[in-house]
C-alpha cells in the first residue's frame, strides 16, 4: 500500500518547479498531495498534479503584521485538518514563508520533515527549520550560511531538472547559426529589454547568429518587429513552463540565476553568462552562479556592469571559441553520471531509511 506524502511549496518557480520535480520523483511510491498559494499556482501544471491552496501570507509588511499573523494561525488550523483528512506520514518543503503554517503543523503532529533547498545559500524558512527535519535535500554539501552542527542531515543530490530535459539531452542537434537564448526566470528581468537588443543587432554583422528572446507579454510584438527590421532571426517568447523545448535550441544563453534554470542549462551542456539578480535575498543568485563558474562552465557579469560589458563579453566569445567550448565539455564533465535513475534512486533511498 501505498504511504501519503505532502509536498508544500509555493511564490516563485524558483520554489514551484523543484516541488513539482520531488513530486514527479516521488508518484510511483506515494499518493501525494501539493500545498500551494495563489501566487505560485502559475508555475504549476494544474492538471498534473492533485493540489490543494493553503495561501500563506507575507510578513514583510508592519503595519499588516498582527492581523497576518492571525491568518497564519487560522492557516496551521487548516493544515492541520488536511494532513489529518489526507493521513500524512512525510512532508516534503521547499522552504519560503508559504510553507509556514504546513511545516509548523506537521510539527505538532510529530510527522517525518524532509526539507529541499535548491539554492546554494540556504534560505531562511529552511535554515529554522533544520533541527526538527529529518534529512535537507541540497546540490551540495558546501553551502553558503548552513550550521556546522547541521551537515550530517544533508543530501547532496545532482540538480534537481524535469525527466523530460534527459530526452531532449539526447535530441539536440548543431545549429546552422549560433543561436543565443536571452531568458529572465519566472519574474523576468527588465535589464534584458533595454540595450541588449541593440547589442545583439551589432553582433549579428559580424557573426550569423539567432535570437530566442524572452520578455514580458506586452513587449513581444515591438520586440519582434524591431529583429525583424534588424534582418535578425529570431522567436520571442514570454514566461513558458515548457522552457526546456525552448531552451534546447541554445548555444548560449544570457540568464539570470536561479537554480532550476542553471541546472536546466547544465544538463543540457549549454554554456551561459550568468547575471545574477542584486536583490535575490542573501545574495543567492550569486552563489548559484559561482558554483558553476567555480567548475569552470559559466561566466558571471554583474548587472552593474551588464549593459557596458555584454557586447565586449559576446564579441569575445564569438570571435574565439576556445573558452566557450571549454565550459561546454565542463559541463558535460559535471554531469557525465547525472541521470533520471541515479537522482531517483538516490532520494528513495534516503526517504525510505529508518
Amino acid at each position: 500500500m501505498k504511504k501519503n506524502f505532502l509536498i508544500t511549496t509555493g511564490g516563485s518557480g524558483g520554489h514551484v518547479i523543484p516541488a513539482s520535480i520531488f513530486y514527479d520523483h516521488l508518484i510511483k511510491v506515494a499518493n501525494l498531495t501539493v500545498s500551494i498559494d495563489n501566487r505560485g499556482l502559475k508555475y504549476l501544471d494544474e492538471n498534473k498534479y492533485n493540489f490543494k491552496i493553503i495561501d500563506t501570507p507575507k510578513l514583510n509588511n508592519f503595519y499588516f503584521l498582527p492581523i497576518n499573523l492571525v491568518k497564519i494561525l487560522f492557516l496551521i488550523f487548516k493544515s492541520l485538518s488536511l494532513l489529518k483528512k489526507e493521513k500524512i506520514e512525510k512532508i516534503f518543503s521547499t522552504g519560503g514563508y508559504m510553507s509556514l503554517p504546513l511545516i509548523l503543523a506537521a510539527r505538532l503532529l510529530r510527522l517525518e520533515i524532509y526539507l529541499i533547498e535548491p539554492n546554494q545559500t540556504i534560505g531562511r524558512t529552511n535554515r529554522y527549520f533544520l533541527s526538527t527535519c529529518k534529512k535537507i535535500f541540497c546540490y551540495t554539501k558546501k553551502i553558503n550560511r548552513f550550521p556546522d552542527k547541521f551537515q550530517n542531515k544533508i543530501v547532496e543530490i545532482k540538480p534537481l531538472v524535469k525527466e523530460s530535459i534527459y530526452k531532449i539531452k539526447e535530441l539536440r542537434k548543431e545549429n546552422e547559426k549560433f543561436t543565443i537564448l536571452i531568458i529572465g526566470g519566472s519574474q523576468g528581468a527588465n535589464i534584458f529589454d533595454k540595450n541588449l537588443k541593440n547589442v545583439l543587432v551589432n553582433i549579428s554583422k559580424k557573426h550569423p547568429i539567432r535570437i530566442v528572446h524572452q520578455t514580458k507579454e506586452d513587449n513581444i510584438s515591438t520586440l519582434q518587429n524591431f529583429y525583424l527590421s534588424n534582418n535578425l532571426e529570431n522567436n520571442i517568447f514570454s514566461y513558458d513552463r515548457n522552457l526546456s523545448t525552448i531552451m534546447m535550441q541554445a548555444d548560449l544563453c544570457i540568464t539570470r540565476a536561479g537554480a532550476s534554470s542553471l541546472a536546466e542549462l547544465s544538463v543540457l551542456s549549454i554554456p551561459f553568462i550568468a547575471v545574477p539578480l542584486p536583490s535575490a535575498r542573501d545574495d543567492h543568485q550569486s552563489a548559484n552562479a559561482n558554483f558553476y563558474k567555480d567548475k569552470d562552465c559559466c561566466w558571471i557579469l554583474e548587472q552593474s556592469a551588464f549593459e557596458e560589458k555584454i557586447e565586449e563579453f559576446l564579441e569575445n566569445i564569438l570571435k574565439d571559441k576556445k573558452d566557450y567550448l571549454k565550459k561546454k565539455e565542463s559541463l558535460k564533465k559535471l554531469n557525465y553520471d547525472n541521470s533520471w535513475i541515479n537522482v531517483n534512486q538516490k532520494i528513495l533511498i534516503n526517504i525510505n531509511e529508518n
